[in-house]
This record gives structure tokens, C-alpha cells and sequence, in this order.
């Protein structure tokens, strides 16, 4: 009898074990699943903003450049500016030797002078001439040629004193002919001073160009962004020699700059005019400036295979701190959402139909975790928005 009770004994003992293994193994499928996925996998769904954008990458370029050219040939004698010295639209940037210049002046002042009193002298001359031709000497001349004529007629006078006062009469006549003939040459002499004294006020005034173009001033409110030459450098014209006169600096207006980079052909459809882009430089990394797209060329241009297309991005600059040929970054925002859920690019998991889903952790399943259909938005290559199927603070499994 004792002996059948110890085997009952045994049996309860082995099933009373039995029963605890099963539960011990139970809940550790049920728990210890979720501490066998790596914590460094876990993310968790927040809120925030997410732009999609591309990057054109460029250098700072002033809205407005000019290269400034002398109009004289000479030798800088002065430099009135250094580079990075803030000018203004008339200020004098340099001074070129100006003693032959003067000269030349000089001589040209004196050929008007001489020019002008050899006017004067034709004018008094015609004038002259005129008084001559409209003189009254061949009336007085001829009233007394009649009178004497008359007395001659009764015997009151003699042969000579008619003679003599028709002789006055024929000479009166000849002065007034030669006057009236020297009119038309004193007309001619005056049209001909007076396109010598023309000629001579042109010279002035190009010899008085020519001096105050041997003082360069700057055309624009800008910089100096670079000095090309320096004291006694010779210095050609650019109306002489165009293109090739010497450069002797460069100015440009920084208060508006931009960056000219370029856009891949497979983007370049999103990018439209005036869409707003973030710029950074590596003068100021933390430091972020707003501009705008102004410009999306029509013609791509190929390279290594790839096709990109130059857009120009434009900021106001007013601080002056970007400065020209700074390397820059312009972040052309495409979209962008504000407050939005947000996961990890690597989080998302796409099927053959192109279907997005998501892994959460999951107790009570063989391997702890379970998928989630979820519908996504915009991506920035890192971070993608979730429009659908998560909630905010609930933790995904990147892959």
C-alpha cells in the first residue's frame, strides 16, 4: 500500500514539473523575443518638419560685376582704393599721369583762341566790305557829275572840271564794284573761320575728355573685389585697344549675390522659379541665408554621362557677408511639410508591388516584431513622412 502511494507520489511530482516547464517556456516565447532585437534598430515615429530638396553647389557671385577699363592710355601715377574698400558711383578709383594731357590741353585752348580771333577779323572785314558797297560816295559822285555837267552845258565851267567829276563818278563806281566783290569772299573767309574755330572747340573738348578720362572713377555702388595693377603700371586704352586694354580693377555689388550650380536632369522637373532655398557656406556653419531660385537654364549639358542643368539661386546680401567666390550650398526646397510624423528611410520596407511597410515590435509573436502596412509621403534620402499607420511616439525596426 506505501509503496503505491510513493509511486502516486512521483507521478504528481513529474507532472507538477512538467506543467512548470511548459509555463517557463511559454513566457519566455511570449517575452523574451523582444529582448533579442538589437535596441540600435529601434527608432521611434516623431513630429517634425521634412522638406524634399536638391543641392546646387557653386561659388558666390555678385549680382552686378564690372571690370573697370581706362578710357586714356597713360601711367598710374595714383591708387585711390584697396581691395574690399566699399565705393560709390563717382568716386575716384585711380589717377593716371596727366602732364602730356594737360599739355595737349593747353595747345588746344590756344588753337581756339587763335581760331576765334581769326573769326572776329573776317567778321570786321566783311563788315567793312558791306559799309564799302553800300556806300553813298557813288550818289554824291553822280549828283555832282549832273551838276557840273549843267554848268559845263552853259560855258561856267571848263573841260577838266567836268573831267575830273566824271572821273570821281567812274572811281566811286569802281570802289563800290570791288566792295560788292569782296562781300562774297569776306562771307566765304567768315564760314571758313568759323568752321576753324569749330574744328578747335572739338579739340578742346576732346583734349578735356581725354584729361578727365585719365581720372577713373567707379560706375557703381559696390566692392572692390580685386586691384589688377599698381602704381607706375602702364595703362591702354579700351578705346583703342577694346577687349585687350588693361584691366585695373574689378568692382561688384555684393548687397545682392548668388550661387550658379548645377541641377540634375532627373530633379530639374520640381525646381520652378522664385522657389525659396537655404544656402550655407563653410564661412558660417551655423549660420543659414534665404534666397530664391531666379534663374533654371533651358539647355542641359552632359557630362560623364549625366545631364545637369544650371540654376541660379539669388540672396539679398545686405550685411555684405558673403563675400565673392565663397564655396556655397543652395538647398532648393521642392516641398515641404511642416509638423509631420517622420520615420527613417531605412525603417520602410517595400514589396513587390511597391507597397510600403513598416516592422514594430510585437510581444506574442514567434520573433517578436510584426509588419505594418503604411502609407508614406515625401523623402529627403535620410527621413520619410508617414501619412498613415503610425502614431506618434510608436517605435519602428530599421533594417
Amino acid at each position: 500500500m506505501a509503496k503505491k502511494r510513493s509511486k502516486k507520489y512521483l507521478y504528481v511530482l513529474i507532472a507538477v514539473v512538467a506543467i512548470g516547464a511548459a509555463i517557463t517556456y511559454g513566457l519566455s516565447a511570449m517575452s523574451g523575443t523582444a529582448a533579442e532585437i538589437d535596441p540600435s534598430r529601434l527608432a521611434t515615429v516623431e513630429r517634425g518638419d521634412l522638406a524634399r530638396s536638391v543641392v546646387a553647389t557653386g561659388r558666390i557671385e555678385p549680382i552686378s560685376k564690372v571690370e573697370i577699363k581706362s578710357k586714356a592710355n597713360g601711367i598710374i601715377k595714383e591708387l585711390k582704393v584697396n581691395v574690399g574698400d566699399m565705393v560709390a558711383p563717382g568716386q575716384i578709383l585711380a589717377e593716371l599721369d596727366k602732364e602730356n594731357l594737360a599739355a595737349r590741353l593747353r595747345e588746344a585752348r590756344a588753337a581756339l583762341m587763335s581760331a576765334e580771333s581769326n573769326q572776329k577779323a573776317s567778321q570786321a572785314e566783311f563788315e567793312k566790305n558791306k559799309v564799302e558797297a553800300e556806300s553813298p560816295e557813288v550818289a554824291f559822285a553822280k549828283r555832282n557829275t549832273e551838276r557840273v555837267q549843267k554848268l559845263f552845258d552853259t560855258g561856267l565851267v571848263s573841260n577838266q572840271e567836268i573831267d575830273d567829276a566824271r572821273r570821281a563818278l567812274e572811281q566811286s563806281e569802281n570802289r563800290q564794284q570791288i566792295a560788292r566783290s569782296q562781300l562774297g569772299v569776306s562771307q566765304a573767309r567768315i564760314s571758313q573761320a568759323q568752321a576753324e574755330t569749330a574744328a578747335a572747340q572739338a579739340a578742346v573738348e576732346r583734349a578735356q575728355e581725354e584729361y578727365d578720362n585719365a581720372t577713373i572713377r567707379a560706375p557703381i555702388n559696390g566692392i572692390v573685389l580685386s586691384r589688377d595693377v599698381e602704381i607706375g603700371s602702364p595703362v591702354s586704352s579700351i578705346l583703342n585697344m577694346g577687349a585687350a586694354a588693361t584691366l585695373v580693377m574689378v568692382l561688384g555689388d555684393i548687397s545682392r549675390v548668388y550661387v550658379r550650380g548645377q541641377v540634375d536632369e532627373a530633379d530639374i522637373g520640381a525646381v520652378k522659379l522664385d522657389q525659396p532655398a537655404r544656402i550655407k557656406v563653410e564661412t558660417f556653419k551655423d549660420k543659414e541665408f534665404q534666397g530664391e531660385v531666379t534663374e533654371i537654364s533651358p539647355l542641359g549639358v552632359e557630362k560623364d554621362n549625366v545631364v545637369s542643368f544650371e540654376v541660379k539661386v539669388s540672396i539679398n546680401n545686405p550685411g555684405g557677408e558673403l563675400r565673392a567666390n565663397m564655396t556655397a550650398n543652395a538647398e532648393i526646397v521642392l516641398e515641404e511639410h511642416k509638423a509631420t510624423l517622420i520615420i527613417p528611410e531605412s525603417a520602410i520596407i517595400y514589396d513587390a508591388q511597391r507597397s510600403a511597410w513598416v516592422e514594430v515590435p510585437a510581444q506574442g509573436t514567434p520573433d517578436g516584431r510584426e509588419k505594418k502596412a503604411v502609407k508614406i509621403g515625401i523623402s529627403n534620402g535620410t527621413r520619410t513622412q508617414v501619412i498613415e499607420g503610425l502614431i506618434e511616439g510608436q517605435q519602428v525596426i530599421t533594417q
